[in-house]
């Protein structure tokens, strides 16, 4: 069980409108900062809002592209490509060296 806890799944959910530049820019840079920095621990859901326009509502979505961190808690929301890759990495809490800045 202890090793599980130290494994822990890192959830997103990707809130998209079709394949608009910017929303192909989101998921790229997304895969990226997690290939990087959670090696494989990550699950994104990819939400499109172009064919599931209801599923705005679950998250209060406002504008598009909009990542959705659901674990590990607290809820973490961030609106835009994910370009400022520094910025991503600040909002999430994450490192390069350890994967988790502290939580603090």
């Amino acid at each position: 069980m202890a090793k599980k806890e130290k494994e822990k799944l890192w959830e997103f959910k990707l809130y998209i409108a079709g394949q608009s530049s910017k929303s192909v820019t989101a998921f790229e840079n997304l895969k990226q900062i997690c290939e990087k920095y959670l090696h494989g621990k990550y699950n994104i859901e990819l939400i499109d809002l172009t064919l599931n326009p209801e599923k705005a509502r679950e998250d209060q979505i406002i504008a598009l592209p909009t990542l959705i961190r659901k674990l590990p808690t607290p809820v973490k929301k961030i609106i835009g490509d994910l370009s400022k890759t520094h910025n991503v990495l600040v909002e999430l809490k994450l490192t390069e060296r350890n994967g988790v800045i502290n939580e603090g």
